[in-house]
């Protein structure tokens, strides 16, 4: 399990590099809904090897209003570039 834990960190650090990498705005968004993503997977899993509903919850959370808060802010960067 810990051999796990230690990829899905490794996968977590592909998109940061990417998003260091790019200038294009969207492109980083992309890489942060990314990030956003795997590490509420990454909480989701460590709430299951150590049975904890809390920090499960948390992960729930983190991924169901992280991106959305993401999504919003492309929209108001896509509405700003239009005027």
């Amino acid at each position: 399990m810990n051999l796990l834990l230690i990829a899905m960190i490794l996968a977590l650090l592909i998109p940061l590099y990417d998003a260091w990498k790019n200038d294009n705005i969207w492109q980083k968004m992309l890489a942060f809904a990314s990030i956003s993503t795997k590490t509420a997977i990454l909480i989701l899993f460590i709430s299951v090897l150590r049975d904890d509903w809390a920090i499960g919850i948390i992960g729930a959370i983190v991924l169901t209003v992280g991106n959305a808060a993401l999504m919003l802010l492309a929209n108001i960067i896509k509405r700003m570039n239009e005027t």
